[in-house]
């Protein structure tokens, strides 16, 4: 059962929030504080200030640990009647055997979340099957058929982000170009090294494209690096200047330590 809360952070019920707290804090000035933390209201650019009767403001230090107290019950109650959930703040999955266990925990999910003034999205809660074609995202991964790999949105949003720092007019050094890429293709890989290990080679090429496209334009070519670019410039020139390679990052970490 793949689940997700709709507006989740936006109503939470300040009041029953509130009595969750107190069960795990005893100190006044404390509970006080995070009280106006929850009421002090939000600036809207045609409303100006407007109150904040519900919620927690997205993106506050402490309002992960709230949204996780806030679920703390349900996590406790799926544990007790035997399923096994895997949660993050507010988007979690629920691993059943079959589907009439999947709609039983749906069930007990739905009245769970009513009691505490929270719903479930009616469109991107549902109950799918794992072992066929169409899978499920979760927490940037995609899970399909026993295997898992980054879902098309995390692919498009890295790839972008390579795209801005690899403009064929980018005036700068090759050897620069590339340690401004590599923090990026770094941390990237290190979410995603669980992935299938066919995600990664064509990730290589395509950023070796884009350099060789810069190169490229420089000698007055146009398009895409392609070619003879390939050998003018094969990988061994950029894994010479230290480009990261997301194969050989993934080779490695295969590998007993």
């Amino acid at each position: 059962m793949d689940a997700d809360l709709k507006s989740y952070f936006d109503t939470i019920a300040h009041e029953k929030l509130m009595r969750l707290v107190e069960e795990k804090i005893s100190d006044r000035k404390v509970l006080e504080l995070i009280r106006s933390f929850l009421t002090q209201g939000v600036m809207e650019s045609h409303k100006g200030w407007q109150p904040t009767e519900r919620g927690t403001p997205q993106g506050a230090v402490v309002s992960p640990l709230l949204s996780n107290i806030y679920l703390d019950g349900l996590d406790h109650l799926l544990s007790h009647k035997g399923y096994q959930m895997i949660r993050y703040a507010d988007d979690f999955i629920i691993l059943c055997r079959n589907r009439q266990e999947a709609q039983k925990a749906l069930e007990q999910v739905q009245q769970w979340t009513r009691n505490r003034d929270l719903q479930l999205h009616p469109q991107k809660t549902k109950i799918v099957d794992a072992t066929l074609k169409g899978g499920f995202d979760f927490l940037g991964y995609h899970f399909e058929r026993g295997y898992r790999w980054p879902r098309q949105k995390s692919l498009n949003t890295m790839r972008e982000k390579i795209r801005m720092k690899t403009k064929r007019t980018n005036g700068t050094s090759m050897s620069c170009i590339i340690g401004k890429l590599n923090p990026i293709l770094k941390g990237w890989f290190e979410y995603y090294k669980h992935s299938h290990p066919t995600t990664f080679e064509p990730i290589d090429g395509w950023v070796r494209m884009r350099l060789r496209s810069i190169l490229r334009k420089r000698r007055k070519g146009q398009g895409a690096g392609r070619g003879l670019d390939h050998r003018r410039w094969p990988n061994k020139y950029f894994a010479d200047l230290g480009l990261f390679s997301l194969k050989t990052a993934r080779e490695l970490a295969r590998q007993p330590p």
